[in-house]
């Protein structure tokens, strides 16, 4: 038994009153229990709150206004996390410029170890063709399933009339392989191909974008997210660098090109992230360097190439923009890629796919509605062995008045 000086009456209305506070309690308050019982320990599992103070688990009786809902985005990110990413880069140009090296560069990887170089009677008849290479990347816990696609042999032949076309027939199958999945039964696993961004390399050696260049641009700027590079930015001066990239932005304004646009920053954005942005839009097209060798300056190692006359760093903002592409892939917009290749690419296929669809409904039935009122049995073909003038007319005639 407790001592008589720790135990004292308590008033009916104020035990009510704490009773009503205590809601999660079911039973009346009991003063052994109170006296005795220890502290429950807090569960190991349980995630702590980024909130401090208002963590909505550790909220106390008058706190009520915090639910738990405010966890919802470690639910989501744990979610997220656990289920991996997706992400697709095809990288596009003429031989020589430096493709595999910058993609081996950026994600530290050696994606074409398996190459066989052609040599110069093989690439004259060499056509264009469609490669990928699928790796798995973990960083931190999180993991990112990463698809090259390549297109070997681009801009190579005597002739590139239409060399574009195998291109952009890839995205679309990649669009329609998608579309099919998605109007499936089972679409719990659909495998995202699409294609979420296009590195275009652009020829340091000319004065701007060449014929072919602005034809694969207006081409593919509707199905995909172009980022135009200028490659082997070594080989030019600084001054030629930055006049190069003027050239480049005007000309791809004239010509109405639609590249990737970066995103407005929102107001309540911190400085830093402004000012990043906006040097990240200052650098279109990024001028680049790629080198997988590690060489030696003054006691460090670093990435880059070693010339008579010094070393080029690939990761020195004052070389080249090379951090600042992979900060834009990789760290800032990988997301906001694959977000207007959902919204907006994908969609307008979408569209597109659903009103042909509609149309050859239609069509159908204005034939059926035809063959009705002609009092045949059997429904007209499509492509009729013995042409009937008559009933083309009146197909005719139909399909101009719903406007098809």
């Amino acid at each position: 038994m407790f001592p008589s000086a720790a135990v004292q009456a308590i008033p009916k209305d104020a035990l009510e009153e704490k009773e009503q506070k205590a809601f999660y309690r079911p039973h009346p308050l009991d003063l052994k229990q109170q006296h005795m019982a220890a502290p429950a320990p807090p569960s190991p599992s349980r995630p702590r709150s980024p909130w401090g103070r208002l963590d909505p688990y550790e909220s106390d009786e008058d706190n009520k206004e915090y639910v738990g809902f405010a966890t919802l985005p470690n639910q989501v990110h744990r979610k997220s996390v656990k289920k991996g990413f997706d992400f697709t880069l095809m990288v596009a140009g003429e031989s020589g410029l430096g493709k595999s090296t910058l993609v081996n560069s950026l994600f530290l990887t050696d994606l074409y170890k398996d190459r066989k170089l052609l040599n110069a009677e093989e690439r004259i008849v060499q056509t264009v063709e469609i490669t990928k290479h699928v790796v798995d990347i973990e960083e931190k816990g999180v993991k990112l399933r990463l698809t090259i696609v390549d297109t070997p042999g681009f801009g190579d032949a005597v002739n590139n009339t239409e060399c574009w076309k195998p291109v952009s027939d890839y995205i679309d199958q990649q669009f329609e392989q998608y579309f099919r999945d998605e109007s499936g039964l089972n679409r719990k696993n659909i495998q995202d191909n699409r294609v979420h961004c296009c590195l275009y390399f652009i020829s340091p050696f000319g004065h701007g974008l060449r014929p072919l260049d602005i034809e694969f641009m207006k081409a593919l700027h509707q199905r995909v997210n172009i980022v135009p590079v200028l490659a082997k930015a070594d080989t030019l001066m600084p001054s030629e660098v930055e006049r190069m990239k003027c050239k480049i932005r005007d000309e791809i304004d004239h010509f109405g090109i639609r590249i990737y646009q970066f995103p407005d920053c929102d107001s309540d954005e911190d400085e830093e992230f402004k000012q990043q942005d906006e040097a990240l839009k200052d650098s279109i097209p990024f001028a680049v360097i790629g080198s997988n060798t590690i060489v030696e300056m003054k006691g460090k190692r670093i990435r880059g190439r070693l010339y008579p006359w010094g070393i080029v760093e690939v990761e020195n903002p004052m070389h080249c923009d090379f951090v600042k592409l992979r900060t834009m892939l990789v760290r800032t917009h990988m997301q906001d890629l694959k977000d207007v290749t959902r919204e907006t690419h994908y969609e307008n296929y979408r569209a597109q796919c659903i009103q042909s669809m509609t149309r050859m409904v239609v069509k159908e039935r204005n034939r059926n509605k035809l063959t009705r009122e002609s009092g045949t049995d059997f429904p007209i073909p499509t492509t009729p062995t013995v042409p009937d003038l008559e009933t083309e007319k009146l197909i005719r005639e139909k399909d101009e008045e719903s406007g098809y």
